[in-house]
C-alpha cells in the first residue's frame, strides 16, 4: 500500500469524532430497547446497523493510518484507540442481541440502570473523542467516564446478587440475565478502556 504524497493527519480527528458519535447512538438505542423490551420500537437490526457502521469507521481509520506517513499521534495509539472504540459498539450489539436470543419477557430494573450508565459513559467518551485537539477539555470528560464505570460496577454486583436471592427463580432465568448483565458491564468497561487510551494520548501530546 502506497503512502500518500500529501500528508493528511487532520483527517483522523473527524473519524474519531464520528466513531464516538456512532458508539453513543448505539448506547442510546440499547437503552431504548432494554427499557420496554419486548414492546420496543428498536429492533436488533437497528443496533446491528450501527455496529456495522462502527466497523466501517474502524477500517477507514486503519486504512488512513496505513497510507499516512504523518500522524497526529503515535501509530500504535491510533490503532489501539480505533480498536477500543469499536469494542464498545461490539459489546453493545452483543448485549442487545442477547435480549432477542434469550427471549426475555421483560426488562429487569438493574438492566435499565446499566443501560442508563452505559449511555452516560459513552456520552462522555464521545465528547472526549471530539475534543482530541483540546486536551484540557477532553480530560474533564474522561473523569466522568470513570465515575460511570464505578457506578456500573456497583449495579452489576447488586444485579447478580439479586438473581441468587430467590431460590425459586428458574436457573435458566438466572443464566440469561447474568449473561445480559455481564454483556452490559463489558460495554461500560470498554468505555473506560477507550478513555484510558485517550488519556495516554493526551499525556503524550498535551
Amino acid at each position: 500500500m502506497r503512502l500518500a504524497v500529501v500528508p493528511r493527519p487532520a483527517q483522523f480527528f473527524p473519524l474519531f469524532t464520528a466513531a464516538g458519535e456512532n458508539a453513543l447512538a448505539a448506547a442510546r438505542l440499547m437503552e431504548a430497547r432494554v427499557r420496554n423490551f419486548p414492546e420496543t420500537d428498536v429492533a436488533q437490526a437497528d443496533v446491528k446497523a450501527l455496529e456495522s457502521e462502527g466497523d466501517d469507521l474502524t477500517r477507514e481509520i486503519i486504512q488512513l493510518l496505513n497510507t499516512q506517513y504523518v500522524t497526529p499521534f503515535d501509530r500504535e495509539d491510533i490503532y489501539e484507540l480505533a480498536r477500543c472504540v469499536d469494542d464498545v459498539v461490539d459489546h453493545i450489539e452483543h448485549a442487545s442481541d442477547l435480549l432477542s436470543l434469550y427471549r426475555v419477557e421483560g426488562p429487569m430494573e438493574q438492566a435499565k440502570e446499566q443501560a442508563r450508565v452505559l449511555v452516560g459513559a459513552t456520552e462522555s467518551l464521545s465528547a472526549a473523542l471530539g475534543l482530541l485537539r483540546e486536551p484540557q477539555s477532553a480530560r474533564e470528560h474522561l473523569v466522568v467516564v470513570k465515575r460511570f464505570e464505578d457506578e456500573g460496577d456497583r449495579i452489576v454486583r447488586d444485579a447478580i446478587a439479586a438473581l441468587f436471592e430467590d431460590e425459586g427463580v428458574s436457573p435458566l432465568f438466572v443464566i440469561r440475565w447474568k449473561d445480559i448483565f455481564e454483556a452490559l458491564e463489558q460495554a461500560i468497561d470498554a468505555c473506560e478502556t477507550a478513555s484510558h487510551v485517550v488519556g495516554n494520548i493526551l499525556v503524550k501530546n498535551g
